[in-house]
């Protein structure tokens, strides 16, 4: 396959230069080739570790009535560098699914960086090149995930091996991929692979998803402004000393991008359970709820108001729509590309919606859920729907050119003036005497004469009129 195939520079030929910094990079031996890629496989698990074992030492630290201890810590942190990488852990056989995204965020931008890194300091251009990367990458954690998962056997704290595997792979894969995408050429394979219309939808929908976390991070701190007395009561009860209101405040950053899902959900339709609480915007069953400032904004009782909400990822799906008008003339084509769009949205939702909830051991607020096949169906309705309105209704119109300077030089003349200037022969001995003596000056007359002699000349000839033969009998006339 031509995906596969990797040119190699031939013998004496010089290396391309690095498009970004404009240098060569170095010729690497077998050694050092070996040395970048096992820094790009071991860094990022090193420095994601001692991120997990930083955070543990500092709530540890700061809290009132916990006894620091360094080994406890970097023993506790093997299992939380697997619930960072949002593998379900068991605490005391309890699971607990619900797992934050703020340090998988930060675990993943790791891993793209570090693969990014090595493809720079290789010279990587090709997606061949990418591939042996990516999948140190995605072994190295694989491996470090089982191991992590069999030495916690019978401890406190425990994780499926399985779960440890595949997990941790799968994002390593994944943020390697997004890392080397740019470099190594694989978004323009993916270019040759799809057409433009098809592109321009997957471009649409990815901003699309991004625009639908910004709703939900909006209805978010919108219901967080209305409900600040009870937060900020829930946080004087709930952690009384310093220590505890940085451990409280942690934990509710931790869970910002959880919380920012959970109101796209809601301002979607489905909205999202807590064990028997369901809150939703057509359907409400209220209870308890854990004391924790991140859930003060979980209403007591359902608001005439909330339908207004839907306004929002509509408005979305009006801006995907605008920005897909133009995509082609053809009505057709732009309803695909809204369709594209769409289903990149909904499937987006599908991925947020699963990592986002879970299982909160077995107790009144298990399990955390957002209903991930409502939410994608309601949001591939509310982006797909107002968005191809709009490219139905305003969709093909033509871009403004930009205007084009015309030559006022009549075609006649154009067409008289030669393309290139003709090389005059020089004269014969014998037409010297045709020549124009020195001191005479050309007619005007003359020289139109000579320019119709030149057309005639240029035209076709005709062929002579036939004379009447004379009749030899015939005297001639007088």
């Amino acid at each position: 396959m031509q995906v596969l195939t990797t040119p190699t520079p031939a013998e004496g030929e010089e290396r391309s230069s690095d498009p970004e910094t404009g240098e060569t990079p170095p010729e690497l031996s077998t050694v050092g080739r070996f040395r970048v890629l096992a820094g790009a496989a071991v860094w990022p698990l090193l420095a994601g570790y001692v991120l997990v074992a930083g955070l543990l030492a500092l709530v540890t630290g700061v809290a009132a009535q916990a006894r620091f201890s360094l080994v406890t810590v970097v023993y506790a942190a093997a299992p939380g560098w697997l619930a960072a990488h949002q593998v379900p852990v068991y605490v005391n056989g309890e699971p607990l699914g619900v797992l934050p995204l703020v340090p998988t965020i930060g675990l993943c931008l790791l891993v793209a960086r570090a693969a990014a890194g090595a493809a720079r300091r290789l010279g990587y251009r090709e997606p061949a090149q990418a591939v042996p990367l990516i999948g140190i990458l995605t072994v190295a954690h694989a491996t470090l995930g089982t191991t992590i998962a069999i030495l916690s056997a019978g401890s406190p704290v425990t994780v499926e091996p399985l779960d440890a595997f595949l997990v941790p792979a799968l994002l390593a894969a994944v943020s390697a991929t997004a890392g080397v995408s740019g470099r190594c050429g694989l978004l323009g394979t993916v270019r040759r692979y799809l057409d433009p219309v098809a592109m321009r939808g997957l471009r649409t929908g990815a901003m699309g998803l991004a625009a639908l976390l910004g709703v939900g991070g909006l209805v978010y701190l919108l219901a967080l402004a209305l409900s600040v007395p009870t937060s900020l009561e829930l946080y004087r009860t709930g952690a009384p000393d310093v220590g505890s209101a940085v451990g409280m405040f942690l934990l509710s950053a931790g869970y910002l991008p959880n919380a920012m899902v959970a109101g796209l959900s809601f301002a979607a339709g489905p909205g999202l359970s807590l064990g028997a609480v369901d809150i939703g915007m057509f359907g409400f069953s209220g209870g308890e709820v854990p004391s924790l400032p991140l859930l003060a904004v979980l209403p007591e009782q359902p608001a005439q108001w909330w339908p207004v909400l839907l306004l929002l990822p509509a408005g979305v799906g009006v801006l995907v729509g605008w920005q897909l008008r133009r995509v082609s003339p053809d009505p057709l084509l732009r309803l695909r590309a809204v369709g594209v769009a769409g289903a990149l949205t909904a499937f987006g939702c599908v991925v947020l919606g699963t990592v986002a909830g879970g299982r909160l051991g077995s107790g009144l607020f298990d399990p955390v859920e957002i209903p991930v096949a409502a939410l994608s169906v309601s949001v591939f309705c509310w982006v797909v729907l107002p968005a191809a309105l709009v490219v139905w209704v305003v969709g093909g119109t033509p871009e403004p050119e930009a205007p084009v300077a015309v030559d006022d030089t009549p075609t006649e003349q154009i067409d008289a003036v030669p393309a290139e200037p003709e090389e005059v022969p020089e004269a014969e001995p014998g037409e010297a005497a045709a020549e124009e003596e020195p001191g005479e000056t050309p007619d005007p007359e003359e020289a139109e004469e000579t320019e119709e002699t030149v057309v005639a000349e240029d035209a076709p000839e005709e062929p002579p009129a036939e004379e009447p033969e004379e009749d030899p009998e015939q005297p001639p006339a007088s």
